[in-house]
């Protein structure tokens, strides 16, 4: 309920702003993150807590480094799902993740998820 009054309330201020403004909010603080796979993912803006991207690990095929809005200084922090779409991760530093934690976690998930790809 509080994210859809959120969202209300986001959709509001885009409106009352006129349209430059409204543009660079839009680029400043994207609604959603496009990622590798195609689709677009919405950003959890919560009070007093970093913008947040709840995305299955498979769709992040393909990027090496956390995505930044605000003009690249602010970091998003990933909630990395599983194909059951729990949370298996949270980072804000994805190349390390790749390469630090990554090999490990995919041998537990190639185990339990066998049919969806591990790259």
């Amino acid at each position: 309920l509080a994210q859809g009054r959120a969202m209300g309330l986001a959709n509001l201020l885009r409106g009352a702003l006129p349209w430059p403004l409204g543009r660079i909010l839009d680029e400043q603080a994207p609604e959603a993150i496009e990622v590798p796979s195609g689709s677009r993912i919405r950003v959890n803006y919560a009070e007093g807590q970093p913008p947040t991207l709840s995305v299955r690990l498979q769709e992040l095929f393909g990027w090496t480094q956390t995505p930044r809005i605000a003009a690249g200084r602010v970091p998003v922090v990933l909630e990395l799902l599983g194909p059951n779409f729990r949370p298996v991760q949270v980072t804000q530093d994805l190349a390390g993740f790749w390469r630090e934690h990554y090999p490990r976690l995919k041998q537990e998930l190639q185990r339990k998820y066998p049919k969806h790809e591990w790259r």
